[in-house]
């Protein structure tokens, strides 16, 4: 019997799934997206209820926040989507936020390198949800 037999029969020994997607049980800090997870549930929607109107990439930032939620995005992408999720909701980052449009810059760019790198899985019901959701907050 091979290794990779030995294995669950769904799990390569690479930690890729059979679809190509990362089992969850071998990422490197489970714990992390944990955290992760929890800190954007409890302050993205806050957070950009608040900021929405003042900076440029918030249409991307819903977006991404409504594609990581979606059971259908695979594990890596919502993981790295998680991540930037979190440092945007972090109120200590590497520029401070509270330093006004300048204060952003560095979310921007997370936000671009991970488009990037997962916005295939951005789909088309995923940025309708983050238009609705941006003209909803106008109108509040």
């Amino acid at each position: 019997m091979s290794a990779k037999s030995k294995a669950s029969p769904h799990v390569n020994n690479d930690g890729f799934d059979a679809k190509g997607q990362i089992d969850p049980s071998k990422a490197l800090v489970p714990q992390t997206l944990q955290v992760n997870e929890e800190r954007v549930r409890s302050g993205f929607l806050p957070k950009i209820a608040k900021v929405a109107a003042s900076i440029p990439f918030a249409r991307d930032a819903i977006s991404v926040w409504y594609c990581a939620r979606d059971p259908d995005t695979p594990f890596a992408a919502k993981a790295m989507m998680m991540a930037a999720l979190a440092y945007f909701v972090l109120p200590t980052d590497a520029v401070p936020d509270f330093l006004g449009v300048i204060g952003f810059t560095d979310d921007a760019a997370v936000f671009a390198a991970l488009i990037a790198i997962v916005g295939r899985h951005l789909k088309p019901e995923h940025r309708a949800a983050a238009e609705d959701l941006l003209v909803r907050l106008q109108q509040t």
